[in-house]
């Protein structure tokens, strides 16, 4: 294996983890029934003249599975906070408690599992298509350098097996993570 080979793997890998990662904080903001911090992190508070994340005016915590409190750091800010968890589409119903903001995680309907499982096989099916594209891109990189005359075809049939080696064991772990969420949404 050249060093070009080891650069244009450790490349593509990089970018596959990439997409895994991303597919993670997705997963970390559907709501399962259980408390997650991460359920509140794409939330955003409108303080100091903009819209900021809401980890940046408060730290949130789980004392129980099935609440969240949001910690907020400025008084000033827990009715904006308050707000913006409400707002969020999430279906929360937070409650302000001095400076601390409760958020009770309802039971969940069995239609919002479904609804939360389509979503989710959303997510992995774009992480799928992210991993696919990598491939496709280490790919054409392949066959450029065997027009250039750099890499003889024996070479690109090595390299075109070891990326799709990668795309498969990648997409198996989407697929992974997928059943693994799907198992925590339809739990009741």
């Amino acid at each position: 294996m050249s060093v070009d080979q080891k650069s244009l793997l450790a490349d593509i890998t990089r970018r596959m983890e990439g997409a895994l990662e991303s597919l993670r904080r997705d997963f970390a903001g559907l709501r399962s029934g259980r408390a997650s911090p991460a359920l509140l992190e794409p939330v955003r508070v409108e303080a100091y003249g903009g819209e900021v994340p809401l980890t940046q005016v408060g730290s949130i915590a789980v004392p129980e599975a099935r609440m969240l409190t949001v910690q907020v750091w400025d008084r000033s800010l827990v009715s904006a906070v308050e707000r913006a968890i409400r707002d969020s589409g999430l279906g929360l119903n937070p409650a302000a408690d001095g400076q601390t903001v409760r958020v009770p995680i309802p039971q969940l309907t069995e239609e919002r599992r479904n609804e939360l499982a389509r979503a989710a096989g959303k997510y992995a099916e774009n992480a799928k298509i992210a991993v696919r594209g990598v491939r496709r891109d280490g790919m054409e990189q392949t066959r450029g350098q065997e027009k250039k005359g750099e890499i003889s075809q024996d070479d690109v049939k090595v390299w075109s097996d070891a990326i799709q080696k990668l795309t498969d064991q990648y997409v198996k772990r989407v697929d992974e993570l997928l059943a693994e969420k799907e198992r925590e949404i339809k739990q009741v």
